[in-house]
């Protein structure tokens, strides 16, 4: 009877520890492979950081790898070099915003008016408020000196942006919900204004004291004049 008794706790125990064993594998994987999926955020959130608070030129792989808490070595497992890094902050900082934007405005249904508004309120809170705002400065201040990565930003972030514009306002004047007007050049003064908000909030010299600055702020007043100004004049 005894050893009847020990057989099934034996038993007992088996089962026990290879149920804990499936759970572990089904539940998740080790630390060190979690760890090792993190890292490529963890390096892009500290490079972003890093080029948008001292430029490109200035941010040197081992400072990003630091900041992540990696060594340079393992950095160089993920980007081969820095400008690999910088195109891989761009893709995953602004071109996601980019495709969310382009299929908003093949599927909005209303008004053009309140499809610029959307789009450039939507840039306001996703890119704005976020580090990658600091990124247009940089390709300002800094395209020359990098011809390579200027243009990668033209034709990944600038050419699709300028496309979403100008397809916004055609899309006005054929609908009859804009006046007439040379959309070329409006496009420009448009994406001017935008980009010269992020200048100013990631600069020193700006026409008001940096706290006085408010982008949502800025943005509506610049939405109602620009609005006004392409509606139909009144016969």
């Amino acid at each position: 009877m005894l050893d009847c008794q020990v057989g099934a706790v034996y038993i007992l125990r088996l089962f026990f520890a290879f149920s804990q064993e499936m759970d572990c594998s089904l539940d998740s994987k080790p630390r060190w492979e979690r760890r090792k999926d993190a890292r490529p955020q963890e390096l892009l959130a500290a490079a972003i950081e890093l080029f948008v608070e001292r430029g490109f030129a200035a941010t040197r792989l081992e400072d990003v790898a630091r900041r992540a808490g990696v060594s340079k070595g393992t950095l160089y497992l993920y980007y081969a070099n820095k400008e690999e890094l910088f195109k891989a902050v761009v893709r995953e900082s602004i071109l996601p915003f980019l495709g969310k934007a382009e299929l908003s405005v093949a599927e909005f249904p209303g008004h053009s008016g309140e499809l610029l508004r959307e789009v450039v309120m939507n840039w306001a809170s996703q890119i704005g408020q976020s580090k990658a705002s600091g990124l247009g400065k940089l390709m300002l201040a800094e395209a020359v000196n990098f011809p390579d990565l200027a243009r990668f930003y033209r034709e990944e972030v600038m050419s699709r942006t300028v496309r979403m514009i100008s397809s916004i306002l055609e899309r006005g004047v054929k609908r009859g919900d804009f006046r007439p007007f040379d959309i070329e050049q409006m496009t420009q003064v448009l994406i001017a204004a935008m980009m010269m908000l992020n200048v100013w909030k990631h600069s020193a010299v700006a026409p008001c004291e940096c706290d006085a600055l408010q982008p949502q702020v800025f943005l509506e007043n610049f939405l109602d004049l620009t609005l006004n100004g392409l509606l139909p004049r009144a016969a």
